[in-house]
């Protein structure tokens, strides 16, 4: 019993090529399928969610964080009888183009790269083009939702304006409990005021925040939150920009982040032949835009990888001596 403002499978605007259906399953169904069993979506296990390489066994990455938004996404959307299996691949596959190393991954090749860089878009690109050659044919409602999910233009669909406030909802509250961890903040310095109104612990401010969303968007045409609860998550973003994401212990390593990340791409745009062999036939079938996919070759490393490739690239390599018959 969807809600009337719920989008329905069978009246998606479609694919951009056209398939054969399924015969048990919604084509929002097989979206999220398809996302799933990506590669891009494996990767985000090894990207940076705001601890650059975590050492420790608990700090989220970006595949647990997109866990957690679909997790959220899935609750208000059932409570507001919204298509619960398009949300979920819209909050599965929101961030697969995002870079190595988080935002300090994706800042550093908007610097770099011509026409700049944002990480809704690669995920777009992903979907549409690089996921196994010609991209993962998915319906339009889970690209609009993908692409608006972030920026300044509102997804079509109350599924996808769902997952953009449920992914605020969950870095928000995520990143304070890591940073609470990894000892970047204390207890007694988050606002008291946005304490007050959305809840002393993790638990209670999630619940908050679901609750409030829920209940100001039922049975209305658009997703919100309230005033009082909106201004105050608001707020408790701002005081995170001012104290964790910007210059705090959490990103001692964000110079060095920058740096190889800007490294490899200019590496790689002046020498191209040393690209892997699947990007190197790329640069020679689309003609002239080699920056295009080297910025791809980059975007798609995990943290890991892009480490190894610079150390492969600019670290001497010590000496194998033989040893003696």
């Amino acid at each position: 019993m969807l809600s009337p403002y719920a989008c329905r499978s069978a009246e998606s605007r479609g694919r951009e090529r056209p398939e054969e259906e399924c015969a048990v399953r919604t084509v929002f169904q097989r979206d999220r399928d398809r996302i799933i069993h990506s590669k891009s979506f494996r990767r985000l296990k090894h990207k940076t969610q705001v601890f650059i390489i975590p050492e420790g066994d608990h700090f989220r990455t970006r595949l647990t964080h997109t866990l957690e938004v679909a997790q959220i996404a899935r609750t208000i959307a059932r409570a507001l009888r919204l298509n619960e299996d398009l949300t979920e691949a819209i909050a599965l596959g929101h961030d697969l183009g995002h870079t190595p190393f988080g935002h300090t991954g994706e800042a550093a090749l908007n610097a770099v790269h011509p026409g700049g860089f944002r990480h809704n878009e690669q995920s777009l690109r992903v979907v549409e083009r690089l996921e196994g050659g010609r991209g993962l044919n998915l319906t339009w409602e889970v690209r609009d939702g993908i692409l608006n999910h972030t920026g300044p233009s509102r997804p079509a669909t109350l599924e996808g304006q769902v997952v953009r406030i449920a992914d605020r909802i969950a870095y928000i509250n995520h990143d304070i409990d890591d940073s609470l961890r990894g000892g970047v903040l204390t207890s007694d310095r988050l606002p008291r005021d946005c304490l007050e109104v959305l809840g002393l612990t993790h638990r209670d401010r999630i619940n908050t925040m679901i609750v409030d969303l829920i209940t100001t968007s039922l049975e209305r045409p658009e997703i919100s939150l309230s005033l009082r609860v909106g201004e105050a998550m608001n707020r408790l973003r701002d005081f995170l920009f001012a104290n964790v994401y910007v210059s705090s212990e959490a990103k001692r390593e964000e110079g060095k982040a920058r740096h190889v990340v800007q490294y490899l791409y200019r590496y790689f745009t002046k020498h191209p032949n040393a690209l892997p062999a699947e990007y190197r036939r790329r640069v020679e079938a689309d003609g002239g835009s080699r920056a295009q996919v080297v910025c791809d070759y980059i975007a798609g490393m995990t943290d890991r990888y892009a480490v190894a490739v610079f150390q492969d690239l600019f670290v001497p390599q010590g000496f194998p001596v033989l040893r003696e018959p």
